[in-house]
């Protein structure tokens, strides 16, 4: 990156919203990517999923396995959504309307919107109680609702800042994050090694009867922290060149989730630990609380540092996002700088009156898993989508809802693609049902795979094969496709006796074609000239 640039941009205002990013202001690079993905996860609430193995009753090397085959099914998953960003140069919701309509783009930045700010408040949260248990170790503070609040805001105030100066300040933050915070888990290994056992045994072991759900329920944990990065990577990712190699983009995007194997092993160790020296803390599911019950009286500072940095990456990359789909929500009204501190403000007030007020900190543990399931197919129908495709997109026509305007390639019905929606709706909807959170949240047919959570594989088979069907059965204009497709379908029209008849209130297609004079792909009406249905 141009570090003149870069130090520069740091010290102003970002400006730019969701329109697309200039060439010349895309001087971010995978290497940037990759901070941003592991910073935002190399935090206490990853290890929190690395303790789920223990929890779930599993050896630690059942554990080992369940972690490294959920993290790599999900990082293969995610790889795709980190290229929407360079080839439209704006954020994946924005992107969305390419296969959702420029209208039906809302479902992506509302399911970013929604999971922005129940991650935020859940990072807000740990990483205030991390800070103050550690601190009432170290120090003697008191654990009460006055030192808890005056965590959770400064915490909250420091995010909001950052997320108002915007990418390339936050870009700095998580340059410092990604190495502090790796440091101080890998000392973990000197604090916890004499009481480690990599032989623990668990209470469920392979070959007796509840194994497989344990080990297949750990693994979809795992896997469902590299899928919470779907509806963001496009936020980090389109000040990347579009010429940057697309397989750069995607190793940056493995490379961070195989990172993040750090926090989840040091969860899945100490957990074991926990779990022999103080199990009333796995038997309450209080992770946090028992690490720090186990841990040396010095590692107490580390701990608090680890809350610090990991709750500043966290909070900032999931905040940031909101202020993006907000001002793309009501791009007339709202620009990103306003929209954030609208979003910021707003979810300050909902952590405090969800800590204290209505304690909904185990509720909205499970709405982020209710999302997540929502966003999986949505992410399955993008990535399809773009290999269908074969990568075209016309960055242009993506802006026209921003824009307030109508027609374009990805105009279809109105502003809607009834294709992607129509795969997206039961998909979401069936991926519920098969939701399994004891005591939390079970679907109708949460048990049907003997209290296995199968939600994910479920949501995104189901999502892939009704996709392709309505691709299939009904497709789609051939302007999306790109000049190539159209100027094919023109040849072979030319040899057809009917001639070629396209209208732009077809399918919503921007193309205004005629049987006498057919224009060339390169000549298809902009939005603004596209007529709008009647």
């Amino acid at each position: 990156m141009n570090n003149k640039n870069n130090e520069k941009s740091i010290r102003s205002i970002e400006t730019n919203g969701v329109e697309q990013i200039p060439d010349h202001e895309r001087t971010a690079g995978p290497n940037d990517l990759f901070r941003l993905i592991f910073g935002g996860a190399n935090t206490f609430a990853t290890a929190v999923l690395g303790s789920f193995p223990v929890l779930f009753g599993l050896s630690f090397q059942a554990g080992v396995w369940a972690i490294v085959l959920g993290v790599l099914v999900g990082a293969v998953i995610l790889a795709p959504m980190g290229l929407f960003g360079p080839i439209n140069g704006t954020n994946n919701a924005v992107s969305s309307g390419a296969h959702f309509g420029v209208h039906g783009r809302i479902v992506g930045s509302f399911l970013s919107l929604l999971t922005a700010i129940a991650f935020f408040s859940l990072s807000v949260w740990s990483s205030g109680d991390a800070l103050v248990g550690g601190a009432k170790r170290l120090i003697g503070l008191p654990e009460t609702d006055l030192t808890l609040g005056l965590a959770y805001g400064v915490f909250a105030l420091l995010v909001l800042t950052v997320c108002i100066y915007g990418f390339r300040f936050m870009l700095w933050v998580n340059r410092i994050a990604v190495w502090a915070a790796s440091l101080l888990f890998l000392l973990g290994v000197f604090a916890f090694a004499p009481a480690f056992d990599s032989q623990f045994a668990g209470t469920v072991a392979l070959g007796q009867t509840g194994f497989w759900a344990a080990f297949i329920g750990a693994a979809l944990v795992a896997m469902s922290n590299p899928i919470s990065f779907g509806a963001f990577l496009g936020d980090w990712s389109r000040y990347i060149p579009r010429e940057t190699p697309k397989m750069r983009i995607m190793l940056a995007v493995v490379a961070a989730q195989i990172a993040t194997l750090i926090p989840f092993l040091f969860g899945l160790a100490t957990a074991t630990i926990v779990a022999i020296k103080a199990p009333d803390y796995i038997a309450a599911n209080n992770y946090v609380g028992g690490l720090l019950a186990v841990a040396p009286t010095w590692f107490f500072l580390p701990v608090c540092l680890i809350a610090v940095i990991g709750g500043m990456s966290t909070g900032t990359t999931s905040l940031y996002g909101t202020g993006l789909d907000m001002s793309s929500v009501f791009p007339r009204v709202l620009s990103r700088v306003k929209a954030t501190l609208l979003i910021g403000v707003m979810s300050i007030a909902f952590i405090f009156i969800g800590r204290f007020a209505a304690n909904l900190v185990q509720s909205v543990s499970t709405f982020a898993v209710l999302i997540i399931t929502c966003t999986t197919p949505w992410m399955v129908i993008m990535i399809i989508g773009l290999i269908v495709r074969r990568g075209f997109y016309c960055p242009d026509d993506l802006q026209v809802f921003t824009r307030g305007e109508t027609g374009g390639r990805y105009w279809f019905s109105h502003g809607w693609n009834w294709r992607g929606l129509g795969a997206w709706i039961p998909s979401a909807l069936v991926g519920l049902c098969f939701v399994n959170l004891p005591g939390q949240f079970v679907g109708p047919l949460g048990n049907l795979a003997g209290g296995i959570d199968i939600s994910l594989p479920v949501t995104l088979g189901l999502a892939s094969v009704v996709y392709l069907s309505l691709l299939r059965s009904f497709p789609e204009p051939a302007a999306v496709y790109g000049p190539a497709v159209v100027a094919r379908e023109l040849v072979e029209s030319s040899h057809s006796p009917a001639g070629l008849r396209s209208s732009p209130k077809k399918a919503g297609s921007s193309f205004a074609v005629e049987r006498e004079q057919a224009p060339s792909p390169q000549q298809a009406p902009s939005p603004r000239q596209a007529p709008s249905p009647q």
